[in-house]
């Protein structure tokens, strides 16, 4: 018999082997009717599968949030069953789940173009409509492979190849069509509905590796609802307009290039907006923290006393010394993270606890190898600035140092306008880790009190635990955003770290004249400058504050008879502290409002006889086709007062 706890707390005991479909069509027909899969001690599984032991048991709804995951998985089967009954003979390989949907990749001698996803989505709602169950069957290795080699699937082959010995090998069927996949699935595929569309083709190598051969990838994407689709790609139509790869074209702030791959190309625009915001977060820093700079490329041993040579090498850079000497032949790694350098600095002199926390941030450029296919733009690079900060600290001092960093998290999110709900994620322990798990308890205990404080400070948090998601040093917070069209963003961190300092020897005098191994609290805010500043652009949809923003007006002459005029109200402005431009060009003066309104610039000071006469200027903002005329000095009066950081505006306003 096997013990089964219901939501309700309810425990019954069942037959060895019986199956989530016999339970519940036991309890009632149209609980079985209604449900798709089961959950058995928090995992979903088949609702067919048997149960073969004492477990928590929960029966899943279409409706449910955690059938999503499902209805994607089985679109993705579809679709690859379509792919096949169109093109016989097309191979297909792999079909995940990702964030917002799916993909499946195929291989076939010509790739898919986008004029073929209307037809395969028609096919897709054919095999929908079939509503044929999904069944699943266990088959040795021996016959998976004859199987599949007897169909030409010489992809899925090399899969049943790859799946480990200790593992079985699952078949899913959906009527004649199968596939190989470790499910689980819903009942059938008419559980899956219409609220889906195929979003895209690409290129993509077999197993991400370029020495393999190319695959033509489709993405898609299901709901539950078609009220919930729709909404979705509204969304993505929106965010095709926010592209911050497109406003970097616009607004001429940044680009990239093939000798340079992952690396930003600066131009003085973009640069000037990636300096504000270093200059917010100086600012903010000043009197808690030491601004440090720990150097670029350090020798292999230090990364192999921190851990990262063995726990993170793939993402690393390195390179050998040149040198004809073997002493000088060292390998030495160009550094993927600021921490290890701040555990140098922070060793460098006895320190006691009198001293303690000792504050080190840095905005330090960090390299990670990112493959090429998962760049994206600022938000996905191989060199990039993190706002980084490393606090040591005695274990007393922890739990106040992770709430000071929430506090200045949040501020600085509400300051670049992110004023909605924020995620505040736990991650514990992952599966490769350092460290003893005593010291692993203490860490994660300390950390769920101070979420749970967090919790309950703020009504705009909500919390969340993602457990095995944590630094392999330690355990972490994940501060996700919000922008203006609904989409999440992690950006900052707060990773406790008890190994590290351990590790390289780091400690303080304690009161009793011993020494002891501070905590290190590892915290960025914006974490990525470039993905945050990409973040921001998105966010804006281009149309930056006033103080962010990298040309904060342009003079605009309507006739060459203002010329003089605009080089007095230009110099007038810079002077006040305004980054300004003047546009003299013998243009038309739609013609420079549209230039610029598509560049983005907030606000035209625009100028023509009558003004300069008169010494006024004409307004106008941004988004508006309203001008609004006063004079040059109440204008630079206006505009002085606007342009301050909010963090500089507080200041001011409190004395």
């Amino acid at each position: 018999m096997v013990a089964l706890t219901f939501p309700d707390g309810a425990r019954r005991d069942y037959p060895d082997n019986i199956t989530g479909l016999d339970i519940a069509k036991g309890i009632s027909p149209s609980l079985a009717k209604r449900t798709v899969a089961m959950a058995l001690d928090g995992n979903l599984a088949d609702l067919a599968d048997p149960i073969e032991k004492d477990a928590r048991i929960e029966f899943v709804s279409r409706d449910d949030p955690r059938a999503l995951e499902l209805i994607r998985h089985d679109a993705a089967h579809v679709l690859a069953e379509a792919v096949q009954e169109l093109w016989p003979g097309t191979q297909v390989t792999i079909g995940p789940v990702i964030e917002n949907g799916f993909y499946y990749d195929f291989a076939r001698n010509e790739a898919f173009t986008p004029d073929d996803l209307p037809v395969i989505e028609k096919k897709m709602k054919e095999i929908i409509a079939r509503d044929k169950p999904f069944t699943k069957e266990v088959w040795s290795r021996d016959k998976a492979k004859q199987v599949f080699t007897g169909k030409g699937e010489l992809f899925k082959v090399e899969l049943v190849d790859a799946i480990p010995e200790d593992q079985s090998i699952k078949i899913y069927k959906q009527g004649d069509w199968f596939d190989l996949c470790r499910g689980p699935h819903m009942t059938s595929t008419g559980k899956i509905g219409n609220a889906f569309k195929l979003m895209r083709v690409a290129g993509a190598y077999w197993r991400g590796d370029s020495n393999n051969p190319m695959l033509s990838r489709i993405y898609g994407t299901a709901f539950a609802k078609q009220e919930e689709l729709d909404a979705y790609l509204k969304q993505m139509e929106e965010a095709e307009k926010r592209d911050h790869r497109k406003l970097g074209r616009e607004m001429d702030l940044f680009h990239f290039q093939e000798e340079g791959p992952g690396t930003v190309f600066w131009h003085a625009n973009g640069w000037t907006i990636f300096q504000e915001i270093i200059a917010y977060m100086r600012r903010r820093l000043k009197g808690d923290y030491q601004e440090v700079n720990a150097p670029q490329m350090l020798d292999k041993s230090l990364w192999e006393t921190s851990g990262h040579w063995q726990w993170y090498r793939e993402s690393m850079f390195a390179a050998q010394s040149a040198g004809d000497d073997a002493e000088d032949k060292r390998w030495f790694a160009i550094k993927p993270m600021n921490c290890p350098g701040h555990v140098q600095i922070y060793k460098h002199g006895l320190k006691s606890y009198r001293e303690l926390p000792i504050r080190l941030a840095e905005f330090g450029i960090v390299h990670r190898y990112e493959a090429s296919g998962a760049m994206h733009g600022l938000l996905r690079v191989r060199a990039f600035t993190q706002d980084d900060a490393h606090i040591f600290c005695t274990e007393d001092q922890l739990a106040e140092e992770c709430l000071k960093i929430n506090d200045l998290i949040l501020s600085t999110y509400a300051d670049f306008g992110f004023e909605g709900d924020l995620v505040v994620k736990l991650s514990t322990r992952p599966e490769k880790r350092v460290g003893t798990d005593a010291a692993w308890d203490h860490a994660e205990t300390v950390m769920q009190n101070v979420l749970q404080t967090i919790a309950q400070g703020n009504n705009r948090i909500k919390t969340a635990i993602n457990p095995g998601e944590g630094a392999f040093y330690g355990p972490k917070f994940e501060y996700v955003l919000r922008d203006a069209i609904g989409r999440d963003w992690q950006c900052g961190t707060t990773q406790v770290d008890f190994n590290l300092p351990e590790r390289f020897d780091a400690f303080y005098i304690a009161p009793d004249g011993s020494k002891k191994t501070p905590v290190m609290v590892h915290r960025a805010i914006c974490g990525s400058l470039e993905r945050f500043l990409g973040v921001v652009l998105e966010h804006y949809a281009g149309h930056l504050p006033l103080w962010l923003a990298p040309k904060q007006a342009i003079v605009c002459t309507i006739t060459q008879d203002a010329d003089a005029y605009a080089a007095d109200v230009t110099a007038a402005a810079r002077k006040a502290g305004l980054r300004v431009d003047a546009d003299l060009r013998n243009e038309k003066i739609n013609y420079k409002v549209r230039e610029h309104s598509l560049a983005k610039v907030p606000v035209l000071l625009v100028v023509g006889k009558k003004e300069a006469e008169t010494r006024q200027v004409s307004i106008r903002r941004l988004g508006s086709d309203k001008n609004e005329v006063m004079s040059l000095d109440d204008a630079l009066k206006l505009l002085t007062e606007e342009v301050p950081p909010p963090d500089v505006k507080r200041e001011r306003a409190a004395g």
